[in-house]
């Protein structure tokens, strides 16, 4: 019932689950203060009138404030690994999970990798799965915005690596002056500025800041690719989540040689970059 109540609204989802029947699966079991993966196990149980009132109400909220879910939870899982969220962050989605997760970065690391550096960090979530992925591994995680580095500290804090993640607020890789790392993951502000002017009131609730990119969506793109040679160690990698802009990239882009990393959407959304191919193109 609550799915089609979802689905009536015309709601827009995205940051966490792909339909209805997902999103309101999310919302009863966490308003229910049950796992997240006990659906199946629940599937039957009998609800009381009060707990059934609770659950409408929360979907209430969702199609009423057109939040996502995340943000009405306060949690999202990336990966497997929980975090906290809130509308000081962008809700965490990258495809570079993925690529941590399944190993698909480990290939072109080496014994020497020990530096790391999250771009963007938002919540912190790449930087906290870097950490978990990478034992031997310090990363840095990088942020604009204040705002989202305080909810980034909560989950550095909440995951146990204040000793191993570093939280630093500036533009760009300006913070990292002086800085060589061996891995840079950013997914930057991309989308374009037609994009942006129709995206749906799910994601004009997130910081415009995490994901306005300019006309083309390259405008952070091409300050980083110009700075990260002098911030890679001579085998570094950049990988880099570019969404659904490869055309406006490789416009942007045309003598660069990336190696487009598969995921669950395909091989167009991240790609990694070697600092002799950024030094190539420069």
């Amino acid at each position: 019932m609550q799915a089609a109540r979802l689905t009536e609204a015309g709601v827009s989802f995205g940051h966490g689950t792909a339909n209805a029947f997902d999103e309101a699966a999310w919302l009863a079991l966490w308003r229910l203060a049950l796992p997240l993966d006990a659906l199946d196990e629940h599937a039957e149980q009998d609800l009381t009138p009060e707990q059934l009132a609770q659950i409408a109400a929360l979907v209430d909220e969702r199609i009423a404030t057109r939040k996502p879910a995340a943000y009405l939870t306060r949690e999202a899982w990336l990966q497997g690994v929980p975090f906290y969220i809130d509308e000081r962050a962008i809700v965490p989605r990258s495809f570079i999970a993925e690529l941590i997760a399944d190993a698909s970065i480990d290939a072109w690391l080496s014994e020497q990798t020990t530096q790391v550096l999250d771009l963007c960090t938002g919540n912190g979530s790449l930087a906290v799965l870097a950490a978990l992925a990478w034992p031997e591994v310090s990363v840095d995680g990088i942020d604009l915005s204040a705002e989202a580095l305080a909810v980034a500290r909560i989950n550095v804090d909440r995951h146990g690596l204040q000793d191993r993640i570093r939280l630093l607020q500036g533009d760009g890789l300006a913070p990292a002056a002086g800085k060589v790392y061996d891995l840079i993951l950013c997914n930057p502000p991309y989308v374009n500025s037609g994009s942006m002017a129709a995206l749906p009131a799910e994601y004009r609730a997130e910081p415009e800041l995490a994901l306005a990119g300019g006309t083309d969506g390259m405008d952070f793109v091409r300050g980083l690719l110009a700075a990260a040679p002098a911030h890679l160690s001579e085998d570094g990698v950049l990988v880099l989540e570019i969404g659904n802009e490869r055309p406006f990239f490789e416009a942007a882009f045309p003598g660069l040689a990336v190696a487009w990393m598969e995921t669950s959407s395909g091989a167009d959304q991240v790609c990694l970059i070697t600092r002799e191919a950024l030094t190539l193109a420069a």
